[in-house]
């Protein structure tokens, strides 16, 4: 039988928590990649697999790159993973033993909202614990919800990599979901022009409202369009998606866009520029930061607007280098991760 030490995402998980509660028909993994920068932070996504295995994979893949990314932000905190992948007619009891989880581990990871959790989750599991962001703030303090900051993120990478404007430039937005429709808005506003494609009918509608051009689900990313933003779940750019690619620069806030390791090749064999995800797409988890830490918005909306000379130096990092743009990207990473176990050695 395959445990989570011997599956193939496995990458040194400090720990990995499975929460079943027939009664109620809730079940949940808590994955704690490394804590060697801080508490785990990372948020709970809520999503339906076809196999419950799918679900301890997205863990743990999730996990690591939460680890990944708050290290490349500079944030005092490691990474890990909330998934639910079966939630029961109870929705706030659900959250609750959810919370109930992440209370028992102490501190060692702090959740927050991810795709399909909201902040009225967030109120249900801050029942259970203290360690929970994503609720509702006060005015001048970070909180609530976080996508905006991710979008906003986003927004900005795609405008470096753009030169500095999107204005008469066409992005190509798989996904609008509250990240993916935020994206879209500040495109908007800044007179970029969408194409965009959604599994769900509402959010597509809510796009198409902006004036966007429709695109099937299972074409989007081959488009015609000076930037393919992918905003919905992983995996997205991979042997069959890449050489089908249209743009030129790869710029999205989903998570673990590249299927494999050779995926980052192959879009650089092709001539296109692409952002690393966790890079790009760390403003949710800087809020999330922030308002655990008690700390104002206005320190939020400063390292948000960091993110893009980030993407642009790890593009040039890895030119300079002729090595890949996420392998210039996990290279840094590695190196504080490093760093900060040193230095906690010594202490």
């Amino acid at each position: 039988m395959m445990t989570w030490r011997s599956h193939p995402s496995f990458d040194g998980h400090e720990d990995v928590v499975f929460v079943v509660d027939e009664a109620i028909g809730f079940a949940g993994i808590i994955a704690v990649h490394s804590t060697a920068l801080g508490p785990a932070g990372g948020g709970c996504r809520i999503w339906r697999y076809a196999r419950d295995e799918e679900a301890l994979t997205d863990a743990l893949r999730l996990s690591r790159g939460m680890t990944y990314k708050n290290a490349m932000a500079d944030l005092p905190m490691g990474g890990g993973k909330g998934v639910i992948y079966k939630m029961g007619a109870d929705r706030a009891a659900c959250m609750e033993k959810f919370g109930e989880t992440v209370e028992a581990l102490g501190g060692r990871y702090v959740t927050a909202e991810d795709v399909g959790a909201t902040v009225a989750d967030m109120r249900a599991i801050a029942r259970r614990t203290g360690f929970v962001a994503g609720i509702p703030k006060e005015v001048g303090q970070a909180g609530g919800d976080p996508s905006p900051w991710t979008s906003l993120g986003a927004f900005l990478s795609i405008e470096a990599l753009l030169g500095g404007s999107v204005q008469g430039r066409t992005i190509a937005v798989q996904g609008v979901g509250a990240v993916g429709f935020g994206l879209c808005v500040l495109l908007k506003e800044a007179g970029g022009k969408l194409i965009v494609a959604d599994v769900n009918a509402a959010n597509l509608a809510r796009a198409m409202a902006l004036g966007a051009e429709q695109a099937p689900v299972d074409r989007i990313h081959a488009c015609a369009a000076d930037v393919f933003s992918p905003n919905a779940l992983g995996a997205g750019l991979n042997a069959r998606t890449i050489p089908e690619l249209s743009a030129p620069i790869v710029c999205g806030a989903a998570n673990n866009q590249l299927e494999t390791e050779d995926d980052g090749a192959r879009l650089q064999a092709q001539g296109i520029t692409y952002a690393p995800d966790y890079v790009v797409n760390a403003g949710g988890i800087i809020n999330v930061s922030a308002e655990y830490l008690g700390e104002s918005e206005a320190a939020v909306d400063a390292r948000v607007r960091a993110i893009p000379a980030r993407v642009l130096h790890v593009i040039a990092t890895a030119k300079a280098q002729g090595i890949l743009p996420h392998q210039a990207a996990d290279a840094i990473v590695r190196n504080r991760i490093a760093a900060a176990t040193s230095s906690k050695g010594r202490s």
